[in-house]
């Protein structure tokens, strides 16, 4: 017996699947925004991990041209101390 497929079961299985993971967008792309500025601390939080790794792009969705504003705009933070390199430091 052949498989169902179509819109409606693949809806279907999506809903059920405790799993699924809903598709990533860019949320710079979304916003309009220009250019990342490394003053926007609350911005760049959401993307360093716990232990302060910057997260890549394929866990966030940011395309690459933002990843690329994005981390050179988190290193200049950490250097003028307004973000800390690691979990163990405080700011």
């Amino acid at each position: 017996m052949p498989r169902p497929t179509g819109k409606k079961f693949d809806k279907r299985r999506q809903q059920q699947n405790p799993l699924f993971k809903r598709k990533k967008f860019c949320r710079f792309t979304a916003a309009g925004v220009e250019y990342i500025d490394y003053k926007e601390i609350e911005t760049l939080k959401d993307f360093i991990g716990e232990n302060g790794k910057i997260t890549p792009a394929r866990l966030t969705g940011t395309k690459a041209h933002y990843q690329r504003q994005l981390d050179t705009a988190i290193k200049r933070a950490r250097f003028l101390a307004l973000m800390p390199y690691t979990d163990q430091h405080k700011a």
